[in-house]
């Protein structure tokens, strides 16, 4: 019995891991919002990053990085909420 719930655990473990993360959906004010940009980033070296600020969902400061893929798309791989301190 022991080792039928230790399989079980193994396979849950396993299974959590090969769970990809999902990918972040662009949002209004995102650079690929509406699909791709028509002009392609041509003197960018791939894999530079690029940022965006905007405003989140809730009108909260946000700023978006995208990596530059080798078609010259963007690819949408962080958004983090700018947050100001009252000093």
């Amino acid at each position: 019995m022991r080792g039928i719930f230790v399989s079980i655990s193994l396979i849950l473990v396993l299974a959590g891991c090969a769970a990809s993360e999902a990918e972040l959906e662009p949002i209004p004010g995102s650079i690929t919002y509406s699909g791709q940009p028509r002009t392609k980033l041509t003197k960018a070296p791939v894999g530079s990053t690029v940022t965006n600020r905007l405003n989140d969902e809730l009108g909260r400061p946000a700023e978006e990085t995208y990596i530059i893929q080798p078609d010259r798309s963007l690819k949408l791989v962080s958004r983090h909420i700018i947050e100001f301190r009252d000093d």
